[in-house]
């Protein structure tokens, strides 16, 4: 196996846990689960932040994600 290829499969588990927290911080937000939401932000920004540790996303792309997310859940806190 190429190395290429297996460090595709081991990065493959950081994007994906990284966009699963994201998904479900998004959607926790849209359904006014906001404490919940609070929860899974934070374990979100942690996966983005060990991506990006790990060379696997850009550092920038990490805060950027991180940077929307927390911005989507002020805003759902100042609606409800």
């Amino acid at each position: 196996m190429r190395q290429n290829e297996r460090r595709r499969d081991r990065n493959r588990v950081y994007r994906a846990s990284a966009r699963t927290y994201v998904k479900k911080t998004r959607q926790l937000i849209a359904e006014g689960r906001l404490d919940e939401a609070e929860a899974v932000a934070q374990q979100a920004s942690s996966t983005l932040d060990r991506a990006a540790r790990r060379g696997i996303i850009h550092p920038r792309n990490a805060d950027r994600r991180k940077g929307r997310l927390m911005a989507a859940l002020a805003a759902a806190r100042r609606q409800a």
